[in-house]
């Protein structure tokens, strides 16, 4: 089969995408690929309430994505998919979870929202973690500005055992057709500017491979230099 591919991800792929809006991320790699039959995507949603909070889109899409062999899995959470009765005998080469929220119950920078934000990408990690193929990569797309970059989801990362080898930015025409989604509150159908934001690349923590871990080392050699100088 020939390899066909749009930026981090291949044909060759197989692929879970957590926490899909009205599935255009989904959709995208799909087309790109000219099949989905190496894709799982799922919501948190049921299939109802997609449809009744994406309106008809998100049902041309599902379809669309079931014509090319996608796998589709609704209700699913994040935190605990690695035991889901479909997936949890699984392992992915990508497991990719684009924009976590958990939802507008505060302000974005109040504390107690970013923890809220923070419980979501911990358990996402913790359930990819049991989830990836060796050598595979689980991917969050996440926003970088101020107030988000307090998620500090490298550290969290960190405490379940996962490292990241690669940050890189992410631009929304780099896929085409894909629209994100709010997915949260009366205005879930409506997109949101992405602003400067980065794909963060984890895999199962090597020491030798985390980014984190070598900036912390060399921050802690100019430490001692500046100390013995």
């Amino acid at each position: 089969m020939e390899e066909k591919t749009i930026k981090h991800y291949s044909c060759k792929h197989k692929i879970l995408l957590v926490g899909e809006g009205d599935f255009s991320f989904s959709l995208c790699l799909a087309k790109a690929f000219g099949s989905a039959s190496n894709m799982v995507a799922t919501s948190l949603d049921s299939k109802g309430e997609l449809i009744m909070n994406y309106y008809s889109r998100d049902l041309d899409n599902l379809l669309e994505l079931e014509k090319l062999g996608c796998t589709i899995l609704h209700n699913v959470d994040a935190h605990t998919m690695n035991k889901h009765p479909s997936l949890g005998d699984q392992l992915f080469d990508r497991i990719v979870f684009n924009f976590p929220h958990a939802g507008f119950l505060y302000r974005e920078h109040d504390s107690v929202q970013i923890e809220l934000h923070r419980q979501v990408v911990r358990g996402f990690m913790k359930s990819s973690r049991e989830m990836v193929s060796e050598g595979g990569e689980i991917h969050v797309t996440h926003k970088t500005s101020h107030s988000f970059c307090a998620w500090k989801i490298e550290e969290i990362a960190v405490e379940v055992g996962l490292c990241l080898t690669k940050e890189v930015p992410f631009y929304k025409w780099d896929y085409q057709g894909y629209s994100n989604k709010k997915g949260s509150g009366s205005n879930c159908n409506d997109t949101f500017p992405v602003g400067q934001c980065s794909t963060f690349i984890f895999i199962k923590h090597h020491p030798s491979s985390c980014l984190l871990q070598e900036k912390t080392e060399n921050y802690c050699l100019q430490t001692q230099d500046l100390v013995s100088s």
